[in-house]
């Protein structure tokens, strides 16, 4: 972890109180420790028209019926998605990979969860709302941030989240580690295979992908 990362809030006071300002009837709010939590059960209806209202500074997922803030992305964040996209369509000219993508995950696709980058065909998106079902998502992808969620939320909650709609593949970008996790296999809620490269090793992707990534340029981005 990232020395400091334990002590930093994830949502600033003044994010906080523009988004108790805006929240629905009935949704009651509270700042505890730097995080927002509910006072009260959300449901995802609830969550949904929060999430509608939230001001552009704020990122908010329903992981496991609570409610997650998202840390905003850095520039060495930003910098690997677009090292993603590039080997993506080096390697599948047919693909592209959607940022910030809101998809429906977890049993009954009761979740909601954002993903630092959705690899789809392209044009799959087209005509979709903020939350799109998992079905064309070809892999789901996360690049950590430096905040004290990161551990459960990626690390833990997501790969059963998006295992659990079967995605084909959950690719891990974890830069406390320098590690790309590549998830596979999805059966019954959890992915069968689970493999760990240090950054500058190849690594393999599995079908429906079918591809290698060069991971050499994110030692550039080590932080």
């Amino acid at each position: 972890m990232t020395p400091g990362t334990a002590d930093h809030p994830l949502m600033p006071i003044e994010d906080f109180e523009d988004l108790a300002e805006v929240a629905p009837k009935g949704v009651r709010l509270e700042y505890v420790d730097g995080r927002v939590r509910t006072k009260d059960a959300l449901s995802v209806e609830d969550f949904e028209e929060l999430e509608r209202r939230a001001p552009e500074t704020v990122r908010l997922e329903y992981i496991n019926g609570k409610l997650e803030v998202k840390a905003m992305p850095d520039g060495n964040h930003r910098e690997i998605f677009v090292w993603l996209q590039e080997q993506c369509m080096q390697h599948r000219p047919d693909l592209r990979v959607y940022g910030e993508s809101g998809v429906r995950t977890e049993a009954y696709r009761k979740g909601r969860a954002r993903t630092d980058g959705a690899v789809a065909l392209k044009g799959h998106f087209k005509g979709h709302g903020e939350w799109s079902a998992s079905n064309g998502i070809l892999m789901a992808v996360a690049i950590t941030s430096h905040d004290r969620d990161t551990n459960q939320r990626d690390r833990i909650d997501k790969p059963v989240g998006y295992a659990a709609v079967d995605i084909p593949v959950y690719l891990l970008i974890d830069r406390d580690s320098s590690t790309v996790v590549v998830y596979s296999e999805p059966r019954d809620g959890r992915y069968q295979q689970r493999a760990a490269h240090s950054w500058g090793s190849p690594v393999e992707l599995p079908e429906p992908l079918g591809f290698t990534l060069d991971t050499e340029e994110l030692k550039d981005y080590a932080d």
